[in-house]
């Protein structure tokens, strides 16, 4: 083997830790949208979020002018358990792909939870912790953050009670019982157990259940204990906030090598890992100080920012959230069951949706077979079997390295390896027997969705 400057995998000294996270909302000269209150159309005040969420959360979710905020020296040791994670040079698909592209993936899975939703779970734990309470409710689609908060609550001996969408609760019994392993309590949703899964039921008898639905039933869950708070693994500003530990590492062993990306890639379901790895790169870009091609990768199933609408629309199905402004499929639609992967919320980050649609970003969707192939292909040559969500990156880079192989450029290419699929099994197994499928909504199936956006006055 010829000696490589660059190595496999780069790792940061524990001494490189971030130490605080970096609020991209700080610079940017479009801010995303407010929350709005549903009932009066105005933007949501600390006052009315504080029932729902942590005190400390609200703040950071409100926050769109600090770009640091410290990292807590306990969430910090915390972090050192499985960060900084690797960046690894795939060379063994560039060899394989044949291209000149040089690969680069940020791997989050190196964790129990298997995935990068931890690097948020901990912190939301801990301000809940830090507030005296007794635990937290949230919803989880395909297991991963359901698995990391059961692990975060444990840490912190806090309750945590998880509403999974139902098929995916079918689906994945084994990501099932690790939260359970952890303590945690995990509800099929919709369900009988609150107003708003009874009020789904009947309205759509037999439903597979949605993102949308799990979160109006956590929320009312939290809002009707005392002692609880709602958290979510996705979407929010404070979630992507916390995630930028993903990209501040990236970036720093990057400019250990002198290596600067052209293609960022990553999957998108409601933004948190695409936000973690883009925000400080996407940082550059709106101060002018560097350029890069960012693109967003959502299933083809399920194509919010490729066919969607930028409106305000409810977080969730049984429309008890606040209203956010984001690229949205209406907050009634409910994925095909044959989706097999996460990324099944029916809206976008409002941070993501306000840069794709300044411009900052573009966006593919993809479906479900080729993001298994490519699932696969990697697999075999780079010795980790990827989750289903992180193969939607896969799919593009492989796409953009091969396009690389056609025109001779040696574009650098980065993209998210959002965790692991070892508890994805069941999908692989359909893909492996020739019977998964490819579902694509019709223009009039999305315009059922889209027929439900609430009448909000002038767009703010």
């Amino acid at each position: 083997m010829a000696n490589r400057e660059i190595p496999y995998k780069i790792y940061l000294e524990e001494s490189e830790l971030p130490k605080q996270w970096y609020n991209v909302r700080a610079d940017m000269k479009n801010k995303p949208a407010p929350l709005l209150n549903p009932a009066t159309f105005k933007p949501m005040t600390a006052e009315e979020l504080e029932p729902v969420f942590c005190k400390e959360l609200v703040k950071q979710e409100l926050d769109d002018t600090d770009p640091w905020i410290d990292i807590p020296e306990e969430i910090v040791n915390f972090y050192k358990m499985y960060r900084p994670s690797p960046l690894v040079r795939a060379y063994c698909l560039e060899k394989k792909l044949g291209t000149p592209a040089k690969i680069y993936y940020k791997f989050e899975g190196n964790n129990t939870s298997g995935s990068h939703k931890l690097n948020s779970a901990i912190a939301q734990a801990y301000y809940a912790k830090k507030q005296g309470l007794k635990g937290v409710t949230t919803e989880t689609g395909a297991g991963q953050w359901g698995t990391a908060l059961s692990m975060a609550c444990a840490y912190f001996d806090l309750d945590c009670k998880v509403y999974m969408v139902k098929v995916s609760y079918e689906q994945k019994p084994f990501r099932r019982e690790v939260m359970r392993t952890y303590g945690a309590t995990v509800t099929p949703s919709p369900s009988d157990t609150t107003e708003v899964g009874r009020k789904i039921l009947a309205e759509h008898p037999g439903t597979s259940g949605s993102l949308g639905c799990a979160i109006s039933e956590a929320v009312e869950a939290a809002t009707s204990q005392e002692g609880y708070r709602y958290v979510l693994g996705s979407v929010l500003n404070q979630v992507l906030l916390h995630q930028t530990v993903i990209g501040l590492e990236t970036k720093t062993a990057m400019e250990k090598y002198g290596i600067k990306p052209d293609v960022i890639i990553g999957c998108a379901g409601g933004g948190s890992n695409l936000g973690g790895l883009i925000s400080p790169f996407a940082g550059e870009k709106l101060r002018g100080e560097a350029d890069y091609q960012i693109i967003a990768v959502e299933p083809a199933s399920c194509p919010s920012f490729t066919r969607g609408k930028f409106a305000y629309d409810f977080c969730d199905t049984g429309k008890i959230c606040p209203l956010a402004k984001m690229y949205t499929l209406g907050s009634g639609f409910i994925p095909s069951a044959n989706h097999a992967g996460g990324l099944r919320y029916h809206g976008m980050s409002s941070i993501l949706s306000q840069l794709y649609h300044d411009g900052l970003m573009e966006a593919r969707a993809v479906e479900q077979t080729a993001v298994f192939q490519a699932a696969e292909q990697f697999a075999r040559v780079e010795g980790i079997l990827p989750a289903p969500e992180s193969s939607h990156a896969i799919r593009v880079a492989i796409d953009e390295a091969l396009k690389c192989k056609e025109t001779g450029e040696e574009k650098t290419i980065l993209f998210g390896l959002t965790g692991t699929g070892y508890f994805d099994m069941t999908a692989y197994e359909k893909y492996n027997n020739g019977e998964m499928t490819d579902y694509i909504p019709t223009d009039a199936d999305l315009e059922t969705g889209f027929a439900g956006l609430p009448r909000v006055p002038e767009q703010m």
